[in-house]
């Protein structure tokens, strides 16, 4: 009898599909037209646009003072923010596998500092905060979270993604001091810090952002990253000759030390149910509101902007696996409370990344290896100033304007919601109120032309919630809150 004759297995050559290794198979870094090297590109580019944040969180939250009167230690603070932000941006690039890069978030450390620290401790404070993250898991766990980003409708997503483009631009704008605040004048916004375009910090912003279009339109790799380094060799150079004034927050000086050794000494020091009995159970309810309602539609914007720009999602504007996305998302915000940095969520900053050509996980482990480098090297953060980095966002914010194109701007019922979202988010400097006033005002369209049913008992809730939220001065009236 005739042995059957065995067929060699088939090879990626015969498939006609590339070899691919196990590193890339998990990634799927070919399966989304990727390369390391974009990646790795991506991944620094994000890092630099979001490295300020190691200085910022602390000053944030170093200025603030507990119910006791105690202030945080500024080096403490320093290395809490540079742990989680490491922890957390490395979890979602091994379990998300996108790239999208975490840290502290300011608007939820803006509502620590302001409103939940005054109330109770700092460790009591950093309870609510994981307590915060562990609600934001639930939500995730049962299904809630993923329900609720897929229940609004795809133009709108599409508005959430405009928006956030305007919000980043400005965001840009800001840092580098090309638009500020005045301190007396009848604009809320000014051109520069005076009126007018003054002083070296704004011309290397300005030549960095010319540089970086150039390149851009050129379609030369590395085009962002190329721009920042060079931006920052021209900061430094012209510090060194002018000491000009007006760089902000980083001036670009080559540090005198390189390595920092790093203070774990806030990690740990969470209480988690004595701000109840110190703040009181109503005020601390109203708080715990607020904190988990930024801290869940400033990332579900965020996702949903990041990865529609990067082109993770489908038809549908959904992105496969999003729930292990969203996971991290609410854990980081546990992690950053334990470690003593506030609430880690996902940073808009990452978009700049994803111009730079990041698709997956592997750009989120570049960036947070470098956070976690910055436990020992602090010290190189203050090399880059904004008016280096910023230019990326300004040009990432024109590339995410592009999906205005898919928003019907003859319908009422969506450019009317889409044009809140897309004004509010830069103007009040909160994803949160752009997306509430949108899907607010989306609802009374809807009803209004007779349409009651067609947003779903999911955004009629999304819709009443954001109306507890904008009136949430007089929720605390009418439950007698206070300090909050």
């Amino acid at each position: 009898m005739a042995r059957p004759r065995t067929s060699a297995p088939r090879t990626p050559a015969d498939t006609g599909r590339p070899r691919t290794g196990a590193f890339d198979r998990y990634f799927e870094i070919s399966a989304r037209g990727s390369t390391l090297g974009a990646e790795t590109r991506g991944g620094l580019t994000t890092f630099f646009a979001m490295a300020y944040i190691v200085l910022l969180n602390p000053i944030i939250l170093g200025g603030a003072a507990d119910v006791n009167h105690v202030h945080l230690n500024s080096a403490q603070l320093t290395t809490a923010t540079a742990l989680s932000g490491c922890v957390t941006t490395v979890l979602m690039a091994l379990v998300g596998r996108v790239p999208l890069a975490l840290a502290a978030g300011l608007s939820v450390s803006a509502v620590v500092s302001v409103q939940v620290a005054p109330a109770m401790t700092w460790p009591q404070a950093m309870g609510f905060i994981v307590i915060e993250g562990l609600v934001i898991i639930v939500l995730v766990v049962t299904g809630l979270r993923e329900t609720i980003m897929n229940a609004i409708p795809l133009p709108l997503k599409h508005a959430i993604i405009v928006g956030i483009g305007a919000f980043v631009a400005l965001i840009g704008l800001v840092d580098a001091g090309f638009v500020s605040k005045p301190a007396v004048g009848s604009t809320p916004l000014q051109l520069g810090l005076t009126g007018h375009l003054t002083g070296w910090p704004i011309v290397v912003f300005c030549a960095g952002l010319l540089l970086m279009m150039a390149l851009y339109a050129r379609q030369v790799p590395g085009a962002i990253l190329i721009s920042i380094i060079a931006a920052t060799v021209l900061a430094v150079v012209v510090e060194a000759v002018g000491h000009p004034t007006g760089w902000g927050l980083i001036t670009p000086r080559l540090p005198h030390a390189v390595v920092a050794l790093p203070d774990f000494g806030l990690f740990g020091h969470i209480d988690l149910f004595g701000g109840f009995a110190r703040a009181g159970v109503a005020t601390s309810l109203v708080l715990l509101f607020t904190l988990v309602l930024a801290g869940f539609f400033d990332a579900m914007g965020t996702i949903i902007g990041v990865s529609g720009e990067a082109g993770l999602v489908d038809d549908k504007g959904r992105m496969p696996r999003i729930g292990r996305a969203l996971f991290v998302d609410g854990a980081g915000a546990v992690i950053g409370g334990t470690s003593g940095a506030s609430a880690n969520t996902v940073f808009i900053e990452s978009t700049a990344g994803v111009g730079e050509g990041a698709r997956t996980g592997v750009a989120s482990l570049v960036t947070g290896g470098l956070l976690g480098l910055m436990l020992f090297f602090s010290p190189l953060v203050k090399v880059v100033p904004q008016q280096a980095a910023a230019p990326a966002l300004v040009l990432i914010g024109a590339l995410m304007m592009t999906h205005a194109k898919h928003i019907d701007w003859q319908d009422p019922e969506i450019y009317i919601p889409a044009f809140l979202m897309v004004m509010l988010m830069p103007f009040t400097y909160s994803i949160s109120v752009g997306v509430g006033a949108g899907l607010i005002a989306y609802t009374v369209i809807k009803v209004a032309r007779g349409k009651w049913r067609e947003p779903g008992w999911l955004v009629w809730a999304l819709s009443l919630v954001f109306v507890v939220y904008f009136a949430i001065s007089a929720v605390e009236g009418l439950l007698g809150v206070k300090g909050a």
